[in-house]
């Protein structure tokens, strides 16, 4: 397990975009895969987004064309873009890492290991 630090959450309006980004803290790591979730109050924590490192992407119907996943891979950083923002988004969103041995993206949480404290997004309509 390593500590992952996101940034980048903040409050928005409706119809605004926010980057979030996502690195590891205090050592490097290799990782295959990396996902988004996000927690909305009194809500389960959802899937929003995973990649893996040979470029497979999946996305949480509720997001699809209007977030977009990518990372760079030298910097072991994952990055989620989110534009045409809706209140609904509004969440904590965490960051995580599947175990480095694991290669396919997955939307289940209990499938990674490592995760971050969460970044605060508020989309006010």
């Amino acid at each position: 397990q390593v500590q992952l630090v996101e940034s980048g959450g903040g409050l928005v309006q409706a119809g605004a975009s926010l980057r979030l980004s996502c690195a590891p803290s205090g050592r490097t790591f290799t990782t295959y895969v990396m996902g988004w979730f996000r927690q909305a109050p009194g809500k389960e924590r959802e899937f929003v987004a995973a990649i893996s490192r040979s470029g497979g992407i999946g996305y949480a119907d509720s997001v699809k064309g209007r977030f977009t996943i990518s990372r760079d891979t030298a910097k072991n950083t994952v990055y989620l873009q989110m534009n045409s923002l809706k209140p609904e988004d509004t969440a904590v969103y965490y960051c995580a890492a599947r175990p480095s041995s694991r290669v396919l993206i997955s939307s289940l949480g209990r499938e990674y290991d490592s995760w971050g404290q969460g970044t605060q997004v508020t989309v006010s309509s």
